[in-house]
């Protein structure tokens, strides 16, 4: 007696389920504000709710700052080595290439800006906090000479939790190898200008970040040599708050001005010019 059974069907589905990328969507570090990755990419990865500037990869600061089409990379084969035989060592660096990219926590260029040649470094936090090891001081002193040779402007942004402890005293010698460097473009009158994004600690900020003719700081970046506990457990005493931000440094002389995102390419670009005082599309040429 069939006719009297129901045979049970699984139900289908109206419309099939849909699939969300897990990546689709990011979330602002600090106010916890969440939108598509397209959405923040077209505000330069700066929350659209708060105005947080979210960190950017090296090559996406380059690609900022410099004109389209322009950018053609400079030393791409350094790589570094474990010359102190530090436990660990390579295993971490095979990690960060893998995460960051086979390169290193800068990336060095020659492009140009609104017509101006110049040459440009970018750290990436990305690979290993952004640590200056002999590979990042022997990148910047060589972009340093570049400048020297084509007289062209140098600007680097700066992103570091400091020097690398994996290279010991090879690492805190970069601070005076790129300092030295910068001298020389000092004495030769060859424009040199430092951006501070977050954050820029430890034997960075002890030396090339804080050496430029121009010292720009992005909004709310964290700028600073040791951490607030060292500080505060040195001194004895308590600390102002946020005194290790770059509102902070510009009230007290330290920054020559806090410069949203948007803006630092029109505003690298009016000091280059008046530092020099070539306009943008004239008067460069290769020395």
């Amino acid at each position: 007696m069939v006719w009297f059974r129901k045979e049970r069907k699984p139900r289908q589905p109206l419309r099939a389920r849909l699939e969300i990328p897990a990546d689709v969507f990011e979330k602002c570090e600090s106010c916890g504000h969440t939108d598509s990755r397209d959405a923040f990419q077209k505000q330069l990865n700066v929350c659209p709710s708060c105005d947080f500037h979210r960190r950017l990869r090296a090559i996406e600061f380059t690609t900022i700052l410099l004109d389209d089409g322009t950018i053609e990379e400079i030393e791409p084969s350094l790589k570094s080595k474990d010359p102190l035989g530090f436990p660990d060592y390579e295993a971490r660096l095979k990690r960060a290439r893998e995460k960051a990219g086979d390169g290193d926590a800068i990336l060095t260029t020659s492009g140009t800006m609104d017509g101006m040649p110049v040459n440009l470094g970018v750290m990436d936090f990305a690979f290993m906090g952004g640590s200056m090891g002999s590979v990042v001081g022997e990148k910047i002193a060589r972009l340093g000479q570049h400048s020297l040779e084509k007289k062209f402007p140098l600007i680097i942004v700066s992103a570091s939790g400091g020097a690398r402890m994996q290279e010991g005293v090879l690492s805190l010698m970069q601070m005076a190898k790129t300092s030295a460097v910068l001298s020389q473009l000092a004495e030769r009158r060859i424009p040199y200008v430092s951006i501070l994004t977050n954050p820029t600690t430890g034997g960075v900020s002890a030396s090339f970040a804080m050496l430029g003719d121009a010292i720009l700081a992005e909004p709310g970046a964290v700028i600073g040599f040791a951490g607030p506990r060292v500080i505060k457990q040195t001194l004895g005493q308590d600390l102002p708050e946020g005194f290790q931000t770059a509102e902070f440094l510009l009230e007290h002389g330290m920054v020559d001005s806090v410069v949203h995102r948007r803006e630092l390419k029109r505003t690298i670009g009016q000091l280059l010019r008046h530092m020099s005082g070539k306009p943008a599309a004239t008067g460069w040429a290769s020395v």
